[in-house]
């Protein structure tokens, strides 16, 4: 089996932003990897992020039909779900790492979903907290 790979919320949002240039084209070829080898990993907290942020924040805003088709897209991979005992366990993770609570329930759902590496820009490359190691596909 290969290892599975969980996709940060920023991962996601280049591979739909035409305007992030190079950081689209490189988080596109990504996705399109991870859809091949059926090795993608996501939570609920990032199919809402990328929601609201590909809607209303980046510089040409998909449409709501849009966007809703495109996480119905991603209804087929391995999606983990956010419940109380994992808010609680990312709590701890927080305390322990001294990370913010969203990027600590990232690395919880990370973990929940026996992932071994986690795609994001927003962590400390290199870096491996509670198993899980950051890369940066940016800087690959």
């Amino acid at each position: 089996m290969s290892d599975k790979f969980f996709v940060d919320t920023n991962i996601l949002i280049y591979a739909y932003d035409t305007e992030a240039e190079n950081k689209h084209l490189r988080c596109k070829n990504i996705i399109r990897e991870l859809w091949n080898d059926d090795n993608g990993v996501i939570s609920t907290q990032v199919m809402q992020e990328f929601y609201v942020n590909v809607t209303r924040k980046i510089p040409t805003p998909l449409s709501l039909e849009q966007t809703r088709r495109i996480l119905a897209q991603y209804e087929t991979w391995q999606v983990e779900v956010i419940d109380a005992p994992l808010i609680n366990f990312a709590s701890k993770i927080q305390e322990r790492n001294r990370l913010s609570f969203w990027d600590s329930l990232i690395i919880a759902t990370a973990i929940q979903g026996n992932v071994k590496i986690l795609y994001s820009e927003d962590l400390n490359v290199g870096q491996i907290i509670e198993g899980i190691e950051i890369v940066n596909p940016m800087l690959a």
